[in-house]
């Protein structure tokens, strides 16, 4: 007999854990609520710290093919447009840190995850599948779905995202809290835009309660734009309306400079997502409990000043597979009481690094959006030191 997981989400923390099992030996059953698997959204970054686990996946080439790699990250001032500071990425990233960083399509990303977990063997996919609970019991774990079937497991992994279900009875710790942060998303092909406008670099502008994220993806064949600022919501943000009017952007970033302006009112369609959070990890039961786990932004949403929403979720599943090494390769089945105890070391592994990122991440939204004092000592700051303040060994060069 094999131990099996049972995993709920189809979402790129979801596929990476199911990849993690499957490869130490784990049967894996995974649910997604979606009709089928694919992802929306935009372009993420991928820092050393998360294509190390790629590469160690067996997917370098896969990432190579879909990905871009920019040599430099620059940080410009949104009222100005003057550079405040520099990170030399590409080869020198590859040279300090041994693997790369990279800047891809969010779906690229799950599509050669997805590809991956497709090549593996005891791995079963079940689209259209909707979790509605679980029942813990001494030998293993029920899960329940909305249609009336069931699921039955050894662990179950809720990897099922902000507005996690999973989570939901396993912590019953409320709904997460909106930031009156609203992201502007944007994808466009390169050739599409005037020669000046396009680059295959990472550029952040940081200006008074806004900031803009652009860089290449698709192999840098297209821009990936997000624009953050901050203002209202209407409604419940679970089921936000994501269509935005590009008016509407254009209006938050008026008094931003020309260059910047040039680059907004040259995109004509705009995907909006109202961010929301969760306080930072308090301890490992909030990453596991008995025999389920939670994994990426289940157990730990975190805002997209870091730049690691993905790559904390990516680790979440390498560093749940290296304790499940033991199940996959024993040649008899543990004792009951063992799986738990491996899910209690994953835990106790995870959050407080998760937790440092999500705090992280929120300091770095503070700073971003700064105004007054805060912002010129910012300023300062960055045009003295860049590189030493952009570079991030602590993370860029560890994981767990």
């Amino acid at each position: 007999m094999t131990e099996k997981a049972l995993i709920v989400g189809g979402g790129i923390g979801g596929l990476a854990a199911a990849l993690a099992c499957a490869r130490v030996g784990l049967e894996v059953d995974l649910f997604e609520r979606a009709a089928e698997f694919s992802e929306v959204g935009a372009g993420i970054q991928l820092g050393p710290n998360v294509t190390a686990v790629l590469h160690a996946w067996g997917l370098q080439d896969a990432l190579a093919s879909v990905a871009a790699f920019p040599a430099r990250l620059q940080v410009r001032s949104a009222s100005s447009g003057c550079e405040l500071g520099t990170l030399t990425l590409g080869a020198a990233a590859q040279a300090r840190y041994g693997f790369p960083y990279a800047t891809i399509h969010r779906a690229d990303l799950h599509t050669l995850l997805y590809r991956a977990l497709q090549r593996q063997t005891g791995v079963r996919l079940y689209a259209g599948s909707t979790a509605a609970g679980f029942v813990q019991r001494e030998q293993d774990v029920r899960l329940q779905l909305a249609d009336g079937r069931a699921a039955q497991g050894d662990l179950l992994v809720g990897a099922d995202g902000l507005w996690s279900a999973v989570r939901e009875q396993l912590l019953h710790d409320g709904k997460p809290i909106a930031t009156g942060h609203l992201a502007y998303r944007a994808l466009v092909p390169q050739s599409s835009l005037p020669e000046r406008l396009r680059s295959q670099q990472v550029t952040v502008w940081l200006g008074p309660r806004l900031h803009v994220v652009q860089y290449p993806v698709r192999s840098g064949d297209w821009l990936n734009v997000v624009a953050i600022v901050q203002g209202r919501t209407v409604g419940d943000a679970e089921h936000w309306d994501h269509s935005a009017n590009a008016g509407e952007l254009q209006r938050h970033l008026a008094a931003t400079c020309t260059s910047l302006q040039d680059l907004i009112h040259a995109i004509e369609r705009w995907r909006l997502w109202p961010l929301s959070i969760r306080a930072p990890m308090r301890g490992a039961h909030e990453q596991a409990q008995g025999r389920v786990a939670l994994l990426g932004d289940a157990a730990h949403p975190m805002l997209p000043y870091l730049a690691q929403g993905a790559g904390m979720a990516i680790e979440d599943a390498a560093a749940l597979g290296r304790v499940l090494t033991r199940v996959g390769t024993t040649q008899a089945m543990l004792p009951a009481r063992d799986l738990p105890d491996l899910l209690t070391q994953y835990a106790q592994r995870r959050w407080q690094r998760n937790a440092r990122v999500q705090a992280r991440a929120i300091r770095n939204g503070e700073i971003f959006h700064a105004t007054g004092p805060l912002r010129w000592g910012r300023d300062a700051a960055m045009k003295l030191l860049g590189e030493r303040l952009l570079d991030l060994p602590w993370l860029y060069g560890a994981s767990q």
